[in-house]
């Protein structure tokens, strides 16, 4: 049986730049690539050597994507939960759902777009 993981998430949203300030900042990852999508829009990459989040935009991304639709929320794993929550701050964005039980730590946000994130720690 073949082993696997995810290799990267293609998200459309509204302003790629911004988006990958945030998970840069939130999550310590770096960008890995930008450039012109082959379908049209625009793209950048970013994540770390194993992973990443494609964040892409062309004319037809909206945003104000109602909660579950297409996803109920993408999850981050970070070493350092309250300094992961004071990034989403930063960046203007509102925390909720504060929770503490097994396996870890987490809390949400929305972006500007309305993705949900669930941010986790298992430290």
């Amino acid at each position: 049986m073949p082993n696997g993981q995810i290799e990267h998430a293609n998200l459309s949203v509204t302003d790629p730049e911004r988006s990958a300030k945030l998970f840069t900042d939130l999550c310590g990852w770096h960008e890995r690539w930008r450039g012109p999508s082959a379908m049209g829009g625009w793209t950048i990459h970013v994540g770390n050597s194993a992973d990443y989040l494609a964040l892409y935009t062309s004319e037809k991304v909206r945003g104000d994507y109602a909660k579950g639709v297409p996803l109920n929320h993408v999850g981050l794993l970070v070493d350092d939960l309250d300094a992961a929550e004071q990034v989403v701050i930063v960046h203007g964005l509102e925390p909720f759902s504060h929770d503490d039980y097994e396996p870890g730590r987490r809390f949400y946000f929305f972006d500007w777009d309305g993705i949900e994130f669930e941010v986790v720690s298992y430290e």
